[in-house]
């Protein structure tokens, strides 16, 4: 595994969402919300073509009607759609990556999902993009304001790296950290990661305030 676009990975200046959404209750609409609640300074563009607007937040019909390119792509589509968005992306020119939170990639084993799987990682190998999922929570910076994620909470900023495979173990951790001001900073790399990109569920680094 190579360090290439892995910067604008975690420290991107602008973000696609790809199937933003004002459905009360839903993935789409929760990124919204945690994008615009974590205070990232760079330039948020939204796609799904039913929405001309999100709350401030312009929406676009699709990847190719964005005015520039992104850094870093949030996907959240039906699995059918996603190799193709991935594709669009690295037309565009998105120089870093795509978090894709979308399931159903043959973590069952089942023939559809492995077949979109295959699909991905092509799109993956013939472009320039990194992934992180699919089937994931999401990555939190809160140095940078970034919360590409449907996590119920985002993190305080801080100095240590944390890397899970598990949402599960990001969310408890995400409370634990709270209640005891621990905050989170991306100073370290995944190191798992299968032909697809990293295989991790979520990206956070991990401070303790006392300590030196």
């Amino acid at each position: 595994m190579t360090i290439r676009n892995l910067d604008a990975l975690f420290k991107p200046k602008s973000i696609a969402l790809i199937g933003a959404s004002t459905t009360a209750g839903s993935l789409g609409a929760l990124l919204v919300g945690n994008l615009s609640a974590a205070g990232f300074r760079g330039d948020v563009f939204l796609v799904n073509p039913k929405y001309e607007k999100i709350g401030d937040l312009r929406s676009y019909p699709d990847i190719a009607s964005l005015p520039q390119p992104v850094d870093l792509g949030v996907i959240y589509t039906p699995s059918d759609s996603v190799p193709g968005i991935v594709a669009a992306l690295g037309e565009l020119g998105a120089r870093a990556a795509a978090v894709v939170i979308t399931a159903g990639f043959g973590e069952g084993q089942e023939a559809h999902g492995l077949k979109l799987q295959h699909a991905l990682a092509e799109e993956v190998k013939s472009g320039q993009l990194r992934i992180v999922g699919p089937n994931c929570l999401g990555i939190l910076v809160p140095g940078i304001g970034l919360n590409a994620s449907f996590a119920h909470r985002t993190a305080k900023d801080g100095m240590l790296a944390f890397v899970a495979q598990s949402g599960a173990i990001v969310t408890s951790v995400l409370d634990w950290a709270d209640a005891r001001g621990i905050g989170f900073f991306p100073s370290r790399l995944p190191r798992g990661h299968d032909r697809r990109g990293f295989r991790v569920d979520a990206i956070l680094t991990l401070h303790c305030p006392t300590a030196s």
